[in-house]
């Protein structure tokens, strides 16, 4: 097993300590709702996963049991599960020990990595969003998936007091603010994708019933999805290359403006002239 040290342990906003919220999040995610709610962003993560290509794929957390990288084309997979510290159990050269503020991975190293509802479960997502900008390849990809502040499941904690059950406790961001602290990091956004228009319902029935929603939910209203996922792309750094300075420097007259190659031609002329005569 594959074990690195974390960087200490913080508390979450409203939700408790890391490792009991994480198990809570993964228990959820089972659930009936979390279940309905891990296909619809399955399918959405796997249209985007089978078209980026690279050497090192890091997902941080898992939603439920397993991970979602079943069409990713990235040659080596790593699972880190800020709950236990590990990563999938049949694997051992897929575990890994870390939190998202602290990922221990060298910079510069990773290809893509895919953050589930991390960033709405951190005390400082400026700096899950930082480790991933320090360790990804300039090119790499992230890939957040996140609950929609402007949506039903937003009104649906407001109305029924869920403020304290997970997912309800989470920070939800929205997308604006997302892609603001992206760009500020050297981020071009390449994709977004918004879908779950249904209500949060529990019964599983329902939630069948109300799948048509998601068909017309993509074409009316697609700012209302309760979920969204966003795919972005690290900026390459460039560097503007500076000309050397082998002429030399031109006269100016008054008023800034150079002087004329012409006359400053005369005027060496008529010192030259000037010399021969005096010595004459």
């Amino acid at each position: 097993m594959v074990q690195f040290f974390n960087r200490g342990e913080r508390s979450f906003h409203r939700c408790g300590a890391a490792p009991a919220l994480w198990r809570a999040l993964t228990a959820w995610f089972d659930s009936p709702l979390g279940q309905e709610l891990r296909a619809t962003e399955g399918k959405h993560l796997d249209a985007v996963l089978s078209n980026l290509f690279g050497y090192h794929l890091l997902q941080v957390g898992r939603l439920g049991q397993g991970d979602m990288l079943g069409t990713s084309r990235v040659s080596h997979a790593v699972v880190m599960d800020p709950a236990t510290g590990c990563g999938t159990p049949e694997d051992d050269e897929r575990r890994l020990l870390g939190l998202p503020h602290g990922l221990p991975i060298a910079s510069a190293s990773l290809d893509v990595v895919v953050l589930p509802h991390v960033l709405e479960f951190s005390d400082t997502p400026h700096d899950v969003l930082r480790e991933v900008e320090r360790t990804l390849i300039p090119e790499g990809h992230i890939v957040l998936l996140g609950f929609n502040p402007w949506s039903m499941w937003y009104l649906a904690r407001l109305l029924f007091g869920w403020r304290g059950r997970v997912p309800w406790c989470g920070r939800f961001l929205s997308l604006t603010r997302v892609k603001d602290w992206l760009r500020l990091l050297g981020f071009d956004i390449v994709e977004v994708r918004s879908f779950f228009f249904r209500p949060p319902l529990r019964h599983p029935g329902a939630m069948r019933r109300l799948r048509f929603l998601e068909r017309f939910g993509a074409r009316l209203w697609p700012v209302f999805g309760g979920g969204y996922l966003l795919l972005a792309r690290k900026r390459v750094a460039t560097l503007t290359p500076l000309r050397p300075r082998w002429q030399p420097r031109r006269r100016r007259l008054v008023g800034g403006l150079a002087e004329p190659s012409q006359t400053r031609n005369m005027r060496r002329i008529r010192r030259g002239s000037a010399v021969e005569h005096g010595g004459g």
